[in-house]
């Protein structure tokens, strides 16, 4: 479809759109571990931006008071599915040296 201009795309667009509604617990804790990781990635991309990579002892208190934002918000859903974040870890580790065992850890797909 050809796009006349943004109030054409916008007009067009919104005839796709529904209002999903989002009333439980969980939608905000993710949206805040979205959030807090794409800072964490805001920071590492200026890293390497402006410091060519070099990560000093600022950078790395900065990183980490971010990191604790992922942190918390990744234990606030963990929490609301009844999970805990010991058996996230447990769960994660199986995962992997099951990929590292049958020679999947490179590549693509959530079932290899």
């Amino acid at each position: 479809m050809k796009v006349e201009s943004f109030e054409h795309y916008q007009r067009e667009s919104r005839k796709t759109w529904n209002l999903v509604h989002t009333d439980h617990p969980i939608v905000y804790p993710t949206l805040g571990l979205a959030n807090e990781a794409g800072e964490v990635a805001g920071k590492v991309k200026k890293l390497f931006r402006d410091k060519g990579g070099q990560i000093g002892e600022i950078d790395r208190e900065a990183l980490k008071q971010e990191l604790g934002d992922v942190l918390w918000y990744l234990a606030q859903i963990a929490t609301e599915l009844g999970l805990s974040l010991q058996e996230i870890a447990e769960a994660n580790l199986d995962k992997l040296f099951s990929r590292l065992e049958r020679g999947q850890i490179k590549g693509e797909g959530d079932n290899r």
